[in-house]
C-alpha cells in the first residue's frame, strides 16, 4: 500500500471514530432498515443539499487546488467492516461538496451545461425516493403516464412533427443513436432487409450526409449504429458553421440519411433546414436533426425563426439537461414514425408484461432505467410554454450582453450571437489560452476554451436559469480585467 493510501486510511479511520464509536452488531437492521435512522439520514442529506445550493453565490465556479487535494480523502481500500451511514454521508458532504463544479450556480458558462431549476431538482429527489424502474408500465405506471404526457407536450412546443413520439434517454448521444437506428430500420426495411434480424453484413448500402462541423456526439452515434465516422459525406460550412446549401450533394436518394444541426456548439448557428429538408424529402431521404440545445429555440417567439423548417424532419435529438435545466442525465429522441423507432429499439422476452398504452422500453435502448420523464414533466408543468420561452430569451439576452461589452472593450467576437453562445478572441491562441486559464483560476466564473478555424478561442455558453444580470456583470468585469492585464504584457 502506498504512503498516500496509508495516510488516507488512517485519516478516514479516525473520522469513523469521531462520528460513531458504536459496535456494528446488526448493521442492516440497526442502520439501514430502522425507520428513525432512515428519516434522520435522509433529513440530513436534504439539509446538506439545501445548504450547498445556498452557498453557491459565494462559492468558486471551480474547486480550488486545496479542495481538489481534499478529494484524496476518498482514496482508500474498501473498508473491512460496515461504516455508519452518517459517516458516509458526512464524508460526501465535507469532502465531495467542495470538489464540485458549481454549474448549479449562475456563473458557470462552460460547455453547454445548464443548472437544475428548483422544481426539477425537487422532482428528482422525489423520483429517487420512488426508485421506479420505468422500463414497463407494469413496473411504473406513473413513469409510463408521465412519459406519454411529456411526449405529447414536447411535440407541441418543439419544432418537430406534431404527434411525434418521444423516448427518454441519457443524453443527446444516445438520442442521436436512436434516431439513426430508426432511420436505418426504415430505409433497409423498404429494401426488403430486416436489420434487426440480419444485421448489417450484406445489407444494402446507406449514404449518410452530415455537416463538416458536426458535433462529435453525432459522429459517435454514427459509429455506434454501424455507419462509421469516416465514410460519411461532409457538406462544407460557412464562417458560422452552417451548411452551405450550394455545396449540398444532389445525388441523394431513398437510401440516404441527412443529418442537420440545430445550434452549432461553438457559434449557435443553425443549418438552413427550410432549404435543405424539402429537397431531401423530394428524394425520399430520411432527415435527422441533432438539436442538443438549439432545438429549444423553437419554443421562443423571438428565436423560432432559427428553427423554421426543422419540423419537416423525420427524427430529432435533444437534451433536457441543457437548456430546459433538468438534472443530469436527461436526453430526448423524437420520431415522426413511431413504428420505426419502436422496431429499431425492439427486444425479445416472453416474460415481459407488454400491457398498457405506453411501454417505455420500446422507445429507448435500455430496458431497466430511471424515470427521467418525472423531472421533465415537472419543468414543463411548472414553467409552461411561456416560462420555457422566457428561459431561452433571458439566457440569450445575457449572451448578447457578454458579446457587446467584450466587443466595446476591444476584443473580437467571432460569431453572430443568435442564441446563447459567444466566441471570443483576445489575440493569438497562446494569449487566449493564458487568459482562459487565469479566468478559471480566479474562480469568479468558469468559461471554457474551444477550437475555431484552427485557433484556440474562449467560448461562453449561458445556459442556466440561475444566471442573473448581477452574475453576468460580475463575470464580464473579471474577464475584462484579466484580459486587459495579459494584453498589456504582450
Amino acid at each position: 500500500m502506498s504512503e498516500e493510501n496509508t495516510l488516507n486510511k488512517n485519516r478516514n479511520h479516525n473520522l469513523r471514530l469521531e462520528v460513531n464509536n458504536k459496535e456494528y452488531r446488526d448493521y442492516y437492521q440497526e442502520l439501514n432498515l430502522d425507520s428513525e435512522n432512515r428519516k434522520r439520514l435522509l433529513t440530513n442529506a436534504s439539509k446538506m443539499g439545501i445548504q450547498f445550493l445556498e452557498s453557491l453565490k459565494l462559492q468558486r465556479a471551480f474547486p480550488s487546488k486545496e479542495d481538489l487535494e481534499k478529494l484524496k480523502g476518498f482514496i482508500e481500500p474498501i473498508p473491512d467492516g460496515p461504516s455508519d451511514p452518517e459517516l458516509t454521508l458526512w464524508m460526501l458532504n465535507e469532502i465531495g461538496s467542495k470538489g464540485t463544479v458549481a454549474n448549479a450556480g449562475g456563473r458557470y458558462f462552460g460547455f453547454v451545461i445548464g443548472g437544475s431549476n428548483p422544481v426539477s431538482l425537487a422532482a428528482n429527489w422525489l423520483a429517487s425516493s420512488w426508485d421506479q424502474n420505468s422500463g414497463l408500465e407494469v413496473t411504473s405506471p406513473v413513469g409510463a403516464t408521465l412519459e406519454k404526457v411529456c411526449s405529447s407536450w414536447l411535440s407541441e412546443i418543439l419544432p418537430v412533427s406534431k404527434g411525434a413520439v418521444a423516448g427518454f434517454v441519457t443524453g443527446v448521444t444516445v438520442a442521436n443513436f436512436c434516431g439513426l437506428a430508426a432511420a436505418r430500420h426504415s430505409i433497409l426495411m423498404k429494401q426488403g432487409w430486416d436489420v434487426q434480424a440480419q444485421g448489417l453484413f450484406g445489407a444494402p448500402e446507406i449514404k449518410v450526409v452530415i455537416s463538416e462541423d458536426a458535433h462529435g456526439s453525432l459522429l459517435k452515434a454514427l459509429s455506434l449504429v454501424g455507419f462509421g465516422r469516416d465514410r460519411v459525406i461532409k457538406v462544407p460550412v460557412d464562417q458560422q458553421g452552417k451548411m452551405i446549401v450550394e455545396k449540398f450533394p444532389k445525388d441523394i436518394d431513398d437510401k440516404t440519411i441527412v443529418c442537420l444541426q440545430a445550434g452549432n456548439v461553438n457559434t449557435g448557428a443553425f443549418d438552413p433546414a427550410s432549404e435543405i429538408i424539402p429537397f431531401a424529402k423530394s428524394k425520399d431521404a430520411w432527415v435527422h436533426v441533432d438539436g442538443a440545445f438549439g432545438l429549444w429555440a423553437g419554443v421562443s417567439q423571438k428565436k423560432s425563426y432559427l428553427t423554421e423548417g426543422y419540423e419537416l424532419a423525420d427524427s430529432w435529438a435533444t437534451d433536457a439537461h441543457k437548456w430546459l435545466n433538468v438534472p443530469y442525465d436527461s436526453g430526448i429522441v423524437l420520431c415522426k414514425h413511431p413504428d420505426d423507432l419502436r422496431t429499431a429499439m425492439s427486444m425479445e422476452g416472453s416474460y415481459l408484461d407488454q400491457s398498457g398504452s405506453r411501454i417505455p422500453y420500446q422507445y429507448t435502448p435500455e430496458l431497466s432505467r430511471r424515470a427521467r420523464a418525472v423531472e421533465i414533466w415537472a419543468a414543463l408543468h411548472s414553467l409552461g410554454r411561456k416560462g420555457v420561452a422566457d428561459l431561452i430569451d433571458r439566457t440569450s439576452a445575457y449572451a448578447e450582453k457578454f458579446a457587446s461589452r467584450l466587443k466595446e472593450s476591444g476584443f473580437t467576437i467571432l460569431n453572430n450571437v443568435v442564441i446563447n453562445q459567444v466566441l471570443v478572441s483576445f489575440g493569438s491562441s497562446e494569449l487566449n489560452e493564458k487568459i482562459i486559464s487565469e479566468i478559471q483560476n480566479e474562480g469568479t466564473c468558469w468559461v471554457g476554451g474551444s477550437k475555431w478555424n484552427g485557433n484556440t478561442v474562449m467560448r461562453i455558453s449561458v445556459s442556466s436559469w440561475a444566471t442573473t444580470a448581477e452574475d453576468v456583470e460580475k463575470s464580464i468585469n473579471v474577464i475584462i480585467k484579466i484580459a486587459d492585464k495579459y494584453s498589456k504584457l504582450i
